[in-house]
């Protein structure tokens, strides 16, 4: 028998704007991708999108039945387990544009690092509320996150993928700053970090990955080739106005002018399509979910409740700020896609789950654990 608590303290809200998001993330790419639904019958992305999102709502309900509190003992060993996955990737993984991301099992392909996206947030959530460890902890007690941190950014940046290495690091870099962290510390962690500034440039980083930033300074750098991109996306979302072209309409998206239209600049096709106050409904959605998730955070009775979701809402809103960033030419382009709009099956299925065990969380604010 269901508890009653379960039902009344599950947010309603949380899940009217997520579908609301999926919904206009739904139109936008079905837009992204129309000249290649009418094309192709056999390779529908479309259609591939929506069977992944159909997965993602059954892995969030699927996570609404277990106690968040149970995770804890699973953390451990599902991290050693992606981590294991993400070392098969370089020998066994597909490798797609130069670069090897991705595994396949029973034909289907996904990304191991978009899962380690979020066993990084359970893991941490679990190790800051485990442990003996109050507010603004001492420094030695850092090292077991920044190793565990560490350990996957290096991984992932291997295959390579700067964007998902990035958002591993600042998922963990969220709860760190929630849990406190002194002011010492933030400078000692600078000091030693900005010596690496020169090797990582020069021999970390490769040559596509150095012109992106290259062309975020100066977007002029390369107009037809590795700016070409980001010209393109402006003009897109410049042309768009305040009320859009309107839908199937936006000639920079049917023209074939703007690249990877339905992953990295799938924003740029919303707001070519659906102007100023397209964007602006999007946004509007985001910040109502994240504010959302947030008082879900500041309600819980326990701190891995807490964190968990902190770090969960942080994946989702850091994602989206880095993207939009992107589109705009405010960032350089890291490959970093759109939360539930850009197509992508495994960030799909990942961030249904993050929103399922947000709502876990509510569901459970009534039960008081000590830690």
């Amino acid at each position: 028998m269901v508890d009653r608590r379960l039902i009344e303290n599950f947010d309603w809200w949380i899940l009217l704007v997520f579908f609301a998001i999926i919904l206009v993330g739904l139109v936008a790419l079905y837009s992204a991708l129309y000249q290649q639904i009418q094309a192709s019958a056999t390779n529908n992305l479309f259609i591939r999108q929506v069977a992944w999102l159909l997965m993602g709502l059954v892995c969030f309900v699927g996570f609404l039945m277990i106690d968040y509190q149970k995770l804890k003992h699973f953390s451990l060993w599902s991290y050693l387990a992606v981590v294991l996955l993400l070392l098969l990737v370089p020998v066994v993984g597909t490798e797609v544009n130069g670069a090897k991301r991705w595994l396949s099992l029973a034909g289907v392909r996904f990304q191991p690092s978009e899962f380690m996206k979020l066993i990084i947030v359970l893991h941490l959530a679990n190790y800051f509320s485990s442990h003996e460890i109050k507010t603004y902890p001492r420094l030695k007690e850092f090292v077991v996150p920044v190793l565990l941190t560490a350990i996957p950014v290096l991984l992932i940046l291997l295959e390579p993928d700067l964007g998902t290495a990035l958002m591993v690091l600042i998922a963990a870099m969220t709860l760190i700053y929630f849990i406190g962290i002194r002011l010492k510390f933030v400078l000692i962690l600078l000091i030693v970090t900005l010596p690496m500034i020169w090797p990582v440039w020069n021999y970390a980083l490769k040559p596509y990955q150095k012109e992106r930033i290259l062309i975020l300074l100066s977007p002029e750098r390369d107009p037809l080739g590795a700016g070409y991109h980001i010209r393109q996306s402006k003009i897109a979302i410049g042309s768009g106005k305040l009320w859009g072209k309107g839908f199937l309409n936006g000639t920079q998206t049917k023209l074939r002018f703007l690249p990877e239209k339905h992953t990295d600049f799938i924003f740029s096709v919303l707001a070519e399509e659906w102007g100023f106050l397209g964007c602006g409904l999007l946004l509007s959605l985001f910040a109502a979910l994240v504010y959302l998730a947030f008082r879900v955070a500041r309600r819980s009775k326990d701190r891995f409740g807490a964190l968990l979701v902190i770090g969960m809402t942080g994946l989702i809103l850091w994602q989206m700020v880095i993207n939009i960033g992107m589109v705009l030419g405010m960032m350089p382009v890291v490959g970093i896609p759109l939360p539930f709009v850009s197509y992508g099956g495994s960030s799909l299925l990942t961030l249904c789950i993050a929103i399922g065990l947000i709502e876990n969380v509510s569901m459970r604010r009534y039960v008081f654990h000590s830690r």
